[in-house]
């Protein structure tokens, strides 16, 4: 009888470790992601609940098991109030537990935002939520937050110019006060490299002033030979105490981005920005400047040039002249060049 207990127990006991062992294969170590996902990338919201968690797995194609997942989740210490937000690459392969250990590690993918060519602050704020979780309306808040702005030591009109285009790594789910506070560690970053702050410090300027005048030369030429060229012409306009005259302000003023061309509705506009009413220059920037046309201004070329005229064969060039009578000899020859293409 003892010997028939014994051999029973041990027959149990090598079922219970037979079926232990098939439930630790199965819902431990079998695969719940078995195919690749069509956008390997998992975007946990901030203040996401567990529930909310599992379905946007079971959304991307992982296979869950509620009971078992749940149990594993609560063993493993993932399950909060709220979840770890964030954006997770999930692997082809990934057992239950390496799944769940990724996700409660909080090791994110980087999203990379892409700054360049934004013309007003909300065209920032709009570009950056196509990246990141806040939407543009929290964006935008914050960057138009007059106690931010006075912390970081900017105005509504100069903040563009703390925005250096580049692309920037940062997680997808960054505050807009995060963002702001990595583009002013960006921007000291960019000013303190190849001795930028002492270039504008000889040329008797603030780096607001320097990259409000880049952004105008980023919008006169596309050209990148002519933009130290073209940045001399307005820094002897400045020095000699004339009127910059400059297109892409009258139209920055009027707001009249789709324009054609710059008409007397534009360059009569009384505004601030409109340096054709207006000597010096315009409060703050009139776009993104790119770093380009920011080093054009601080390597500017020197000569005694005052006036610049577009060539108007299509090449996008300019004639730089000294005179007033030489720029109109220029003005003709636009004119003259335009007709040939049946433009005028």
């Amino acid at each position: 009888m003892t010997r028939l207990i014994r051999s029973l127990f041990i027959m149990g006991s090598l079922i219970i470790v037979g079926l232990g062992f098939y439930f630790y294969q199965s819902f431990y170590k079998k695969p719940i992601v078995t195919q690749e996902l069509d956008d390997p990338y998992i975007q946990i919201p901030s203040g996401a609940s567990y529930e909310e968690v599992k379905d946007l797995l079971k959304e991307k194609g992982v296979e869950i098991q509620d009971m078992t997942f749940d149990k594993t989740a609560d063993y493993m210490n993932y399950i909060k109030d709220p979840m770890r937000s964030g954006r997770y690459k999930i692997e082809k392969g990934w057992t239950m537990v390496e799944l769940i250990r990724h996700l409660r590690s909080g090791k994110q993918a980087p999203v990379n935002v892409v700054l360049t060519n934004e013309r007003l602050i909300e065209n920032v704020a709009g570009k950056a939520s196509r990246y990141l979780e806040p939407d543009s309306l929290e964006m935008l808040h914050a960057l138009t937050d007059a106690s931010i702005l006075q912390e970081i030591g900017y105005t509504d009109e100069s903040l563009m110019s703390l925005f250096i285009p580049n692309t920037y790594e940062l997680y997808w789910n960054t505050s807009p006060r995060q963002f702001i506070e990595r583009m002013v560690r960006e921007h000291k970053l960019f000013w303190n490299k190849d001795n930028r702050l002492n270039k504008a410090k000889k040329l008797g300027m603030t780096t607001n002033e320097v990259y409000t005048l880049a952004s105008i030369v980023e919008k006169e030429t596309l050209r990148n030979e002519e933009r130290k060229r073209m940045a001399g012409v307005y820094l002897n306009r400045l020095e000699k105490g004339m009127r910059l005259q400059a297109d892409p302000t009258a139209v920055f003023a009027t707001r009249d981005f789709d324009t054609p061309r710059v008409t007397n509705y534009h360059t009569q506009f009384d505004s601030p920005y409109n340096t054709y009413m207006y000597a010096g220059l315009p409060p703050g920037p009139i776009s993104m400047s790119s770093i380009g046309s920011i080093d054009a201004v601080l390597n500017a070329e020197s000569h005694d040039y005052l006036y610049f005229c577009a060539v108007g064969d299509g090449s996008g060039m300019h004639n730089f002249a000294r005179t007033l009578t030489q720029h109109n000899r220029n003005a003709q020859i636009y004119r003259d060049n335009l007709r040939r293409r049946g433009l005028r």
